[in-house]
């Protein structure tokens, strides 16, 4: 079964700096700032929102459907998504665009400078969401803004179920904007953070938002997430790691945890667990597609993680 997802497909450069920013930055001088850092480590990964939930959708034995603006620089990422199988149809590439990629230098602190250049990702408006490929549901992840608000009502106008999930982009919308999402959608996903600014611009508060849509999530860290369903709070535990590798694309590797639950029909206490297990698994480890399992791993931890044995079919 297939999920057309919306969203951005981008480049990670990821560099370490190993000292602290502070011992470099004069905060008297910082008017006039002009500072280098020597960063001997350096990594670039395949992300963007949407290649992210791709992925971890992929990696679950389902077809998305990634709907995104890349750049003419894409090569190497295109052929890491066709070594996977993944569908690569409703991926547009713009010639006169950069993809969208971002620097992240980060000091032994773990503080971050990071620059994005949103390229190719700020032209989302111009594709379109397929209507007539037979998906069975969808998500308005974060991308360029016109873009999000023009897949969503095509969406709607398409009958096609969709989570929207704002995620980072969720700064740039007012109040009527975000108000219009949550009408149109079936399912929001947000973190807890994102929830509070949700309820600010909205003037709604959680269990109104919940109201108006099947299945209001909310992420919660290493405290787990909460299910607004039906009138009902659903708690899920966030599933146990063994060590935090790297928190970025947590979110992403969970909302495809969300797909696959809806895809397959499941129970929202079930649904919820294999997004949390999913985001586990990817916290562990670094980049935002190096993570993998086989159906065996992936059962497995379920059953230690939550006491129940997971009866359905997972992997590629």
């Amino acid at each position: 079964m297939s999920a057309i997802i919306s969203g951005s497909v981008a480049f990670d450069t990821i560099m370490v700096f190993p000292d602290r920013f502070r011992n470099h930055i004069l905060p008297e001088q910082v008017h006039i700032l002009n500072v280098s850092f020597m960063v001997p480590k350096l990594r670039r990964e395949f992300g963007g929102c949407a290649g992210n939930i791709g992925y971890n959708l992929k990696m679950l034995g389902e077809e998305p459907k990634i709907l995104s603006t890349v750049g003419a620089d894409i090569g190497t990422y295109t052929d890491w998504m066709k070594s996977y199988g993944i569908d690569q149809s409703y991926i547009h590439t713009l010639n006169e665009h950069y993809t969208a990629q971002a620097y992240i230098t980060t000091d032994i602190d773990d503080n971050q400078i990071t620059a994005f250049h949103p390229g190719a990702m700020g032209e989302a408006n111009k594709v379109d969401v397929p209507a007539n490929i037979g998906a069975k549901v969808g998500v308005v992840a974060p991308n360029g803004p016109e873009g999000m608000v023009k897949h969503a009502r095509q969406f709607v106008e398409a009958g096609i179920p969709f989570i929207f999930d704002p995620g980072q982009a969720m700064p740039a919308f007012d109040g009527d904007q975000l108000r219009e999402f949550i009408d149109g959608a079936t399912w929001i996903a947000v973190n807890d953070y994102e929830s509070q600014l949700l309820m600010e611009r909205t003037n709604l508060k959680l269990e109104e938002i919940a109201e108006k849509v099947q299945a209001l999530i909310v992420t919660r860290g290493a405290e787990g997430s909460h299910i607004y369903t039906g009138g009902k709070v659903i708690h899920v535990p966030a599933a146990p790691i063994s060590q935090v590798a790297d928190p970025t694309g947590c979110g992403d590797a969970f909302r495809a945890g969300l797909l696959f639950g809806l895809l397959r029909d499941l129970d929202w206490e079930t649904t919820g667990r294999i997004a949390s297990l999913m985001g586990a698994i990817k916290v562990e480890q670094s980049g935002t597609q190096n993570h993998s399992f086989t159906s065996e791993q992936f059962k497995e931890r379920y059953s230690k993680a939550f006491g129940s044995s997971l009866e359905i079919e997972i992997g590629r």
